[in-house]
């Protein structure tokens, strides 16, 4: 007797989340270990510079020169990835510097790349950050 699929079971079933070995760790059983976490790091520009994030306590907003030792920390910890946050310089109506090739996450991505090649980079190209108006997209 030939297969006869159950109504409302999909024939095919994707595996995009077993693609890539980072992927399947965070997608496995639950069960929390530091190799689940991703680390959040605000970036922004100036020199030497680090303040606190008063609604999120033990946050802080990193200058590019110091984001290589917030990232050698985090690939001590064992903790397998970060996802970036950029606070540009300059804001404007379309949210250009989110794709400049000299954009605050851009280089954040190569310092940390440079820093710990291993550690997965996320970052969130959410326009709000970087337009006048504070849309998540241009208008």
């Amino acid at each position: 007797m030939p297969f006869q699929p159950i109504a409302g079971y999909p024939l095919h079933r994707p595996r995009r989340l077993r693609a890539h070995p980072r992927l399947r760790e965070l997608t496995r059983e639950s069960h929390l270990t530091v190799s689940d976490l991703i680390y959040p790091i605000f970036v922004y520009h100036g020199a030497n510079l680090r303040r606190e994030v008063p609604s999120m306590p033990g946050q802080y907003q990193l200058s590019l020169d110091r984001l290589g030792e917030a990232v050698a920390e985090v690939a001590e910890l064992g903790i397998p990835g970060i996802l970036l946050f950029g606070i540009p310089e300059h804001k404007d109506t379309f949210g250009s510097a989110a794709t400049r090739d000299d954009g605050i996450v851009q280089e954040a991505i190569r310092i940390t790349r440079r820093q710990a090649p291993n550690l997965l980079i996320i970052t969130d190209l959410c326009f709000c950050e970087y337009t006048d108006h504070g849309h998540c997209g241009p208008l």
